[in-house]
């Protein structure tokens, strides 16, 4: 690994949340860090997001293949440009995402964009509908360029991006912007995949109703998405005969 500028060094050694600082700490030990470490020696079971820990840091990493224990190819991480100045949450991040929250929160409502299902403001996480590694942060902060997630759904989101051709290779913003984790309501691919889903949540309620879903799909021995999907089906095609 070439010599680092000491200012870069500096701004590593300023990270302290251990999730980010495992990684940074590794790179600048070895050069770089793999999935297979992030995983078999620090035990993250998630590694892109201990990787977006670092770059909401500031600190910028490429992402290239190496091969791994088991003979396939896996992803490693590695400094990149080590002069860029980048809009951190230690810059200010958290102000401006309040900001955005709020806009957001006041067109569509307190409700996760993947799952539909409201849950507290305070609960709601904001993302980028098109990764930062892939469409950077932009000009201006548009409200409508992010998205307001739930844990769980920026988890998922964030472990499907990670295992996209588009975002380890590609990095194509038009990809992004067909792909159902930008816009759940208008897409024509999951990452990269001829896949379509629903996300179906009960509340209140309707939690009634998905008892009754689990009692009947328990009876016939079947799970619930593979019933509720027989329902669909049987209805559509009731309204075509």
């Amino acid at each position: 690994m070439p010599e680092l500028p000491k200012a870069f060094i500096d701004r590593c050694h300023s990270v302290t949340p251990k999730r980010p600082k495992t990684v940074i700490d590794h790179i600048l030990e070895h050069g770089f860090i793999t999935t297979e470490d992030l995983k078999e020696i620090y035990g993250y079971n998630h590694p892109p997001r201990a990787v977006r820990d670092v770059r909401e840091y500031g600190i910028s990493l490429t992402t290239f293949s190496v091969t791994g224990s088991d003979g396939r190819k896996i992803a490693a991480y590695r400094f990149g440009d080590v002069e860029a100045k980048r809009f951190t949450k230690i810059s200010g991040r958290t102000g401006l995402s309040k900001k955005i929250k709020d806009a957001l929160t006041e067109k569509y409502g307190c409700k996760c964009f993947i799952y539909l299902e409201e849950i507290d403001k305070s609960e709601l996480q904001i993302d980028h509908r098109v990764p930062y590694e892939v469409g950077g942060e932009g000009t201006e902060h548009n409200p409508d360029d992010f998205m307001l997630l739930s844990g769980s759904a920026n988890r998922a989101k964030s472990w499907s991006c990670g295992h996209c051709e588009n975002w380890n290779n590609s990095k194509e913003k038009t990809i992004c912007l067909s792909c159902y984790w930008a816009y759940p309501e208008n897409y024509t691919h999951i990452a990269m995949r001829q896949l379509r889903r629903l996300d179906l949540v009960w509340q209140g309620d309707e939690i009634a109703i998905y008892e009754q879903l689990k009692a009947e799909a328990h009876s016939l021995e079947k799970e619930i998405p593979a019933f509720v999907k027989e329902i669909l089906e049987k209805e559509i095609g009731r309204k075509h005969t």
